[in-house]
């Protein structure tokens, strides 16, 4: 024991991956090996008149994606993280620049236990009452009647794409609760790359005669930049494949977190349900790529 000892101590290469043994090991049988499985079984084959899925290689799950039908859903699940994730930032970047620049420490430790807060309670739960508030006779369609805006609430439920029945049954409404969902996410990485930026440079752009409007898009917003990049990894690969929200708020309509839970449960089509997993992980690569040349990763 004592010679075993004496190697690691001498030899700290060696301890180094002792230790990384275990979860190197773990990551790649579990976490690499099933993500292998799965990319391998979207190339399975599923027999029509049987139901079962064959291990005979096929590109016919790749070619469905592109059907108008699922295609549809790439592109819906798409757009929707695009907007959260652009809404989130805009509603982000004021309270964490106000977090970052001017709330004394009490305030700021108040501002990040109310950022925090909803997350200590269960995601479901927060969902359900989301919907409760956005029906018909929740808490949004009361205050609108209040104030004498069940107009306007009227107009946009009436919009063609975003409206519905009610908020709960709207794209509008799921809109809603991704971005309070998910908003906590982009604070957090926003407030701490506002951190790192010193108080010097913007001193000396206020010496050099620069306005606080130029001092921000010229100095506080480039420096800060990678932080929302990197709160948008969060909202957009979130939102990509979340399958609750769509389930619970909106109308029927299919987003891909929904459609790989349809075909791999209710449908059983295994190769369909992986090829539909592929998307996102292809989508969030090329996006992880991108946010590394941006420098997103230093702000996390």
């Amino acid at each position: 024991m004592r010679r075993a000892m004496n190697y690691l101590y001498t030899h700290p290469n060696a301890t180094l991956a002792l230790l990384l043994l275990i979860p190197m090991a773990w990551l790649v049988i579990f976490y690499l090996g099933s993500l292998s499985a799965m990319v391998v079984q979207s190339f399975y084959t599923l027999d029509d008149f049987t139901g079962r899925v064959l291990p005979i290689f096929s590109t016919f799950s790749y070619q469905e994606l592109f059907s108008p039908g699922n295609f549809d859903i790439v592109v819906r699940t798409l757009g929707m993280a695009t907007v959260v994730t652009l809404a989130s930032a805009v509603i982000a970047f004021p309270l964490a620049y106000f977090m970052a620049r001017f709330a004394s420490k009490r305030t700021k430790g108040l501002l990040f236990l109310g950022v925090m807060l909803p997350l200590w309670s269960s995601y479901l739960v927060r969902v359900y009452a989301w919907k409760l508030i956005l029906a018909n006779e929740g808490m949004i369609a009361w205050g609108a009647a209040q104030l004498g805006l069940t107009g306007v609430l009227e107009w946009i439920l009436s919009l063609p794409v975003i409206g519905g029945a009610s908020l709960s049954f709207s794209y509008f409404g799921m809109f809603l609760v991704f971005v309070y969902i998910w908003l906590p996410y982009m604070i957090l990485p926003i407030n701490a790359a506002l951190e790192r930026v010193p108080k010097s440079l913007t001193e000396a752009s206020a010496d050099l005669g620069g306005r606080p409007s130029y001092t921000f898009r010229k100095v506080i917003l480039p420096l800060a930049f990678p932080g929302i990049v990197a709160g948008s990894i969060f909202t957009f690969s979130l939102t990509l494949g979340d399958y609750i929200i769509p389930s619970i708020i909106g109308d029927s309509a299919r987003f891909i977190g929904s459609a790989v839970l349809l075909y791999q449960g209710t449908a059983g089509n295994l190769p369909l349900a992986a090829a539909f997993t592929v998307v996102p992980i292809v989508i969030m690569g090329a996006y992880l790529l991108l946010a590394r040349r941006l420098g997103a990763f230093d702000a996390l």
